[in-house]
């Protein structure tokens, strides 16, 4: 067993979902590659006193699922996906899919129809037990990191297992100043955007939910933003790799949407009427990930950057938009990807990636390594 498992497995059981003697926790895993991890965790959570399952994931199947869905299969699928949920206190999802753009090609109907009718269980797992979602080192993703296998295993367990209470600790003051901001003003190349974040709780991200991790989120207040964003960070949808995503935001709505395929945006935008307004904002701080991946769990950490997200707000920094969509874009403002600043109540709070206020100063990466 490589030792490095080992601790990522304590990190998953221990920390993120802190798991309690009689709790049921429930274990999604896809590839091969995996199985060790799985294995370790079963061991652990025996060890902790809790009740392991485990689901094997497949997304080639999946795919043929979704070419020939019809609304009453996905409604039954929905009834015990949701049965199942409903009967776990914690929740780990382990991800190693071979082929990133598997869904390409199912038609975008299928795919509304299928995340908007299986939304209550995404809602009963994310508020209603202890979660943690993870990637597992693969060829697929040593290639989308542009590395070596054995090089992306060796960035994968360093970023992975860092001192994720070393770093809940330095985001304390972060989270104090969002709670005491009103007016948000993000600037950089091609955008120029306000928004209020007034009443609405900054929540920590340092290990708990995502690994890696480390950002810091709140959500802006539905109706308050204006102006353009212009995204420097590819993102992969739905099986599509976007590009060149540029948002125009009229009170709080997305008005118009451009990128490198307008129909396919506009229609991720128009699955409900939720997802042309914002339901996230949060300041990546990982000092390991510092360049995007196409891999969200990796890119909306980056030391340096934000993202600003199209969809559903989270129950505990509610903003009252509701939508099938969650969706992650980042943006990058070190001085690399052209640089940007942050202010917060008109008072510079980051500029070209890095914080400038003394108090923040402990979240820059030479901090937190």
């Amino acid at each position: 067993m490589d030792p490095r498992i080992k601790k990522l497995a304590n990190v998953l059981v221990d920390y993120s979902c802190d798991v309690k003697p009689g709790e049921k926790v429930f274990i999604h895993y896809e590839g091969e590659c995996t199985k060790a991890l799985v294995k370790q965790l079963i061991k652990n959570i025996y060890a902790k006193g809790g009740l392991p399952y485990f689901e094997i994931r497949d997304a080639e199947i999946n795919r043929e699922i979704l070419l020939g869905c019809t609304e009453e299969q996905i409604e039954f699928m929905k009834e015990y996906q949701l049965k199942q949920m409903e009967g776990m206190d914690a929740y780990i999802s382990i991800r190693a899919g071979l082929n990133t753009s598997e869904t390409s090609d199912v038609p975008s109907a299928n795919m509304s129809m299928y995340n908007r009718i299986l939304h209550p269980v995404l809602e009963q797992r994310v508020n209603r037990t202890k979660w943690v979602v993870l990637r597992y080192p693969n060829h697929s993703m040593a290639q989308l990191a542009t590395t070596s296998l054995e090089a992306f295993e060796d960035f994968y367990f360093e970023v992975c297992t860092l001192d994720y209470q070393k770093m809940a600790e330095a985001m304390t003051p972060l989270v104090e100043l969002m709670n005491r901001t009103d007016k948000v003003h993000l600037v950089g190349p091609g955008t120029d955007l306000t928004f209020s974040i007034k009443g609405i709780p900054a929540i920590k991200c340092s290990g708990e939910r995502n690994i890696p991790d480390g950002e810091v989120y709140t959500a802006p207040v539905k109706d308050s933003m204006n102006g353009i964003i212009s995204y420097n960070t590819p993102s992969e949808e739905l099986g599509f790799t976007y590009e060149n995503i540029v948002f125009e935001v009229k009170d709080g709505k997305i008005i118009k949407a451009t990128s490198n395929n307008d129909k396919k945006i506009n229609e991720i935008l128009d699955t409900d009427e939720g997802a042309r307004y914002f339901g996230e904002f949060a300041i990546g701080v990982n000092p390991y990930v510092l360049h995007p991946m196409k891999d969200t769990l990796f890119d909306e950490k980056i030391a340096g950057s934000f993202h600003l997200t199209p969809g559903q707000s989270y129950e505990d920094a509610p903003n009252g938009n509701g939508s099938a969509v969650h969706w992650d874009l980042v943006m990058i403002q070190r001085p690399e990807y052209g640089g940007g600043e942050i202010y917060f109540d008109d008072v510079l709070i980051r500029k070209d990636g890095l914080f400038v206020l003394p108090e923040l100063q402990c979240l820059n990466p030479d901090s937190l390594k």
